[in-house]
Parts: structure tokens; sequence; C-alpha cells
């Protein structure tokens, strides 16, 4: 099982980092790595509670989607939701290769740290057919995406 683990010092108090990881417009704006749009179909954020989402390559010839030519497509299940603390979540690509199959675990912990909250990303159970160095270098720009949103 590969994981990966991405964190950054985001200078805003944690209630208000909480609530953009629970927020569809906003998870839209910081979610989606550089390069990429993302569109939200459905949100239902409470323990069970599903949201559906795409990333959209703005040049799909560098890297080819995992759902279409240009797309990835995936749904997310929220396994734990603890304000201001915790976000986990269960998270499965629509593909039809087999390399991207399976689901995998992103839990998104928050701790106060020195000038703001200390944001951190953990991902389990990455499929294969996902690099781990993409995942992180997706997660980091995303990241920064968060801090620009909310700071």
């Amino acid at each position: 099982m590969t994981s990966t683990k991405v964190s950054r010092i985001i200078t805003a108090p944690r209630k208000a980092v909480y609530r953009l990881l629970t927020d569809p417009e906003a998870l839209a704006k910081w979610r989606a790595p550089d390069g990429m749009t993302a569109k939200m179909h459905e949100f239902d954020a409470r323990p069970g509670g599903r949201y559906r989402m795409s990333l959209t390559y703005a040049d799909p010839k560098g890297a080819p989607g995992k759902t279409t030519a240009d797309t990835d497509t995936f749904e997310g299940r929220f396994i734990e939701l603890v304000p201001d603390e915790k976000v986990v979540e269960a998270i499965v690509f629509e593909a039809d290769d087999p390399k991207f199959s399976g689901e995998m675990t992103q839990t998104s912990s928050l701790a106060d740290a020195e000038g703001g909250t200390l944001v951190t990303i953990l991902h389990e159970n990455l499929p294969a057919g996902v690099r781990p160095e993409d995942n992180e270098l997706g997660t980091t720009m995303a990241l920064r995406k968060l801090a620009a949103l909310v700071e």
C-alpha cells in the first residue's frame, strides 16, 4: 500500500480552514492542481455523505485523464468529520483501467501552529496507477491554493 503525506502551515485559524474543507464551492477552487479546473457534481458533507467531483486538464496531452482523455472524475464518501480538527474521506476514481481502481483514503488533519494552522493531508492506499510523486505535487499545489483562499 502506497501513501503520501504533505503538510503546510496556513496563516488562518483552524475554524476558517476547516470550513473550506467542507464547503463544495471552496473545494472546487482549491483542490484542483495547477493546470486543472474542478467541478463539484454533488455534495453532502456528513458522516456517510457522498460527493462527486471532476478535475479537468487544461492540456490533456501531458497527463491523460483517468476517466476520459482530459478528466479525472471521482466519488468521495465522508468517513469522519471532526469540526476544526479532521476530515477523513474514502475516494474512488471512475476509470476503466484497473490500475486506478480501489478505494484511497484521504485524511486532512488540522493542528494549531505558530502563526496559524498546520494542515496535513495523508493519502493511503494510492491506486497503482497514481505515482506518489505526482500525488505529492498535486497536493502541494492544492494546499498552496487553499492558503491563498483563506489567508
